[in-house]
């Protein structure tokens, strides 16, 4: 395997950046939604087809879209006025054998499960309509010559039994692809990632009740100078005026300057907050669910953070939408995630900045890249320890399908 494996040592200066920009998607934006509830659907398929056949079937989520519905506004009162419509695109095996699958009940039922859990001020009927677009049709590689017969291409969603499902016996990737991640976050990055997940934790929502999910945070560091913009909803129904919703902001901009300070450790951070918001007509970021999946807004996966949680055009990202791939086999997936892991164990063993990228071959070996490149900061490193921690943690690839169906693994 080490002939695949290349290291690269460069010196700090080429790492070294005079700016940075950082962005995340809060667990309400439509974007992150849509990646929410892709998982939500390959987890609830994974571990229905274990528990009935003993194998995860073929299945992808990650085309997975959410279109906005329409709401009801005003001080003191919110409510949808139409439904938010999620679009079940994809592909799933419907049969095993001669056995169907309730395909469409499962993810129906578990789309509106997960919408509900994030706004549970919505009827889970009325408010949602699903459109239901699956598919079983096979990738390229079925043919209907009369040898195909001896493959597994042609019933790739429509398995005859285990034998079908050749990654039981072979792990091989299903794709051409890129994956790749680097190790540390940078004090801003955290800042970003911090500020958000503490904004949208429990224990702070229970505070202010007020506090709708559809956070988002622009960061910006020119030199040592940073800025931050950020975009907060209000619950209509805990926001009884206008003098309200202004008091709110200034509380929650008091916090996030501290949280920025203590982790940045610098003073002069300026923090911007709704900054569309005129309140001389009114035009103000006041929500009936907290969302602006509730009002046009439009959710996609892929289009949102990356598997690190962010999206960071200073250091490596790859343009995957990793949410809702089959978690056995799809680099797109397992190599993001199995890349971060690598750069974190190789910067605790270096304690320098540390890049990683593995690429594959549609079917290549899974634990076998391609190419597996690893960058990092000039020093007197151990570069069998270096290679251990790769080989290891390619070779633990399939814990990481253990991982996710179990919703272990949060990586965006």
């Amino acid at each position: 395997m080490s002939e695949n494996i290349f290291l690269f040592y460069l010196e700090k200066d080429k790492f070294d950046q005079q700016f940075e920009c950082v962005e995340r998607k809060g667990k309400g934006h439509p974007d992150t939604l849509a990646d929410g509830l892709a998982e939500e659907l390959s987890r609830t398929y994974s571990n229905y087809t274990l528990s009935k056949f003993g194998a995860i079937l073929h299945h992808n989520f990650d085309k997975i879209g959410l279109l906005g519905g329409e709401s009801y506004v005003t001080f003191g009162k919110g409510y949808l006025t139409k439904p938010v419509r999620v679009l079940l695109n994809g592909r799933a095996s419907d049969y095993f054998g001669n056995r169907k699958i309730p395909l469409k009940e499962l993810l129906e039922t578990a789309s509106r499960n997960f919408l509900f859990k994030n706004f549970p001020m919505i009827d889970k009927q009325k408010d949602i309509e699903i459109h239901y677009n699956l598919s079983n049709a096979s990738s390229p590689g079925r043919t209907d010559e009369p040898e195909s017969e001896r493959g597994t291409r042609k019933y790739w969603f429509r398995p005859r039994g285990l034998h079908d499902l050749k990654e039981l016996t072979c792990l091989r990737s299903n794709d051409t692809s890129l994956g790749c991640a680097y190790a540390p976050l940078t004090p801003l990055e955290r800042s970003v990632l911090g500020i958000e997940k503490t904004l949208n934790s429990k224990i702070y929502h229970r505070k202010y009740p007020w506090l709708g999910s559809d956070i988002k945070v622009m960061a910006c560091r020119v030199k040592k100078d940073i800025n931050i913009t950020i975009c907060i909803p209000q619950i209509a129904d805990y926001v009884p005026d206008m003098n309200s919703y202004r008091n709110n902001l200034e509380k929650i901009k008091s916090d996030i300057v501290n949280f920025v300070g203590k982790i940045c450790n610098q003073q002069g951070i300026n923090i911007d907050l709704n900054t569309r918001d005129d309140f001389s007509c009114y035009e103000i970021y006041l929500t009936a669910i907290g969302s602006s999946i509730e009002s046009g807004d439009e959710g996609l996966v892929g289009r949102g953070n990356r598997s690190n949680g962010l999206i960071t055009p200073n250091n490596p990202m790859s343009i995957e939408g990793a949410a809702g791939k089959n978690p056995v086999y799809h680099v797109g997936k397992i190599y993001n995630i199995v890349a971060k892991k690598i750069a974190d164990k190789i910067h605790k063993l270096t304690g320098v900045y540390v890049q990683v990228f593995l690429i594959s071959q549609s079917g290549r070996g899974l634990t076998d890249p391609w190419k597996t490149i690893i960058s990092l900061e000039k020093n007197n490193f151990d570069t069998k320890k270096i290679l251990k921690i790769t080989k290891n943690e390619l070779k633990s690839i399939p814990k990481i399908t253990k991982s996710l169906v179990r919703g272990k693994i949060d990586f965006f």
